[in-house]
């Protein structure tokens, strides 16, 4: 079938690639979630979601390809995702490679988008598991009453979000007000001195992918400590607020069941 993308023009894919490599964690996860894992033979270093991934040859890291691999693995179809992948996507497409970039969304509901995008270039019908994944999300909405928080993710540094990230809307869905909530940046180093002008009642700390969870758990409790904050705090098990595939709904019901009882709010 001939598609046309918005800026990379026509591409000419199978109706059901049935080799496919993806270089975008989202959507590796959501090939398996679509059922769809026995069709994907690459991925990217970053794609070890669901474990079933991590068997998979590992043909680039984020934005660096293994061109002799890729060309051995012989795909139909690469995924990559839009931001920093641009590049790489224009790379790809200059050496033949049929190759569509997921958009990175704004609201969890863009996350449900794109699992239909990815199996509608796949043949197949999405509309079921995209149901399955709006009935948790909805299920959570007002879970919190407006608590502020404050939230951070580690990426080589502390990053926090604004009105632009999927996260924010996520947060809000909860019940919840994310400090920055009216900064126009989606994701920024946080101003760490306005924090306790801002009042948060939760901290939430997204550390990168650690196996020791009480590492983890330490390693958060000493960072506020060093700040001098004193607040409630809930810690992920790293990397899974951040990722943008169907395992995020995973992720953002424990962190509401987390966050109820940091903030002794069992039961609401």
């Amino acid at each position: 079938m001939k598609l046309r993308h918005d800026w990379l023009g026509e591409i000419e894919i199978p109706d059901h690639p049935a080799r496919v490599v993806s270089l975008a964690p989202s959507v590796t996860d959501t090939l398996f979630f679509l059922g769809l894992g026995e069709r994907v033979v690459g991925r990217s270093a970053f794609c070890w979601r669901p474990t079933e991934a991590e068997r998979l040859p590992v043909v680039a890291s984020y934005t660096k390809v293994r061109w002799e691999l890729l060309e051995e693995l012989a795909p139909e179809l690469v995924f990559t995702t839009t931001g920093v992948q641009r590049e790489l996507t224009e790379a790809l497409r200059s050496r033949g490679y049929a190759v569509w970039p997921v958009p990175l969304p704004i609201t969890p509901y863009g996350i449900i988008e794109n699992v239909g995008l990815v199996g509608a270039l796949m043949g197949v019908d999405a509309t079921p598991r995209q149901a399955e994944l709006a009935r948790r999300y909805q299920a959570l909405f007002g879970t919190f009453s407006g608590e502020r928080v404050y939230f951070e993710f580690d990426l080589g540094g502390p990053i926090t979000i604004g009105r632009g990230s999927f996260l924010n809307a996520a947060l809000l869905h909860l019940g919840l007000v994310p400090i920055f909530k009216d900064r126009a940046e989606a994701y920024f180093p946080p101003p760490l001195e306005e924090v306790p002008r801002l009042r948060p009642e939760l901290v939430v700390i997204e550390p990168k992918r650690i196996k020791n969870r009480e590492k983890q758990v330490e390693n958060a409790r000493r960072l506020l400590r060093e700040r001098g904050w004193d607040y409630p705090f809930v810690v992920t098990r790293g990397d899974e607020l951040a990722h943008y595939g169907p395992e995020f709904f995973d992720a953002l019901e424990r962190f509401a069941r987390e966050a109820r009882a940091a903030l002794k709010k069992d039961g609401a």
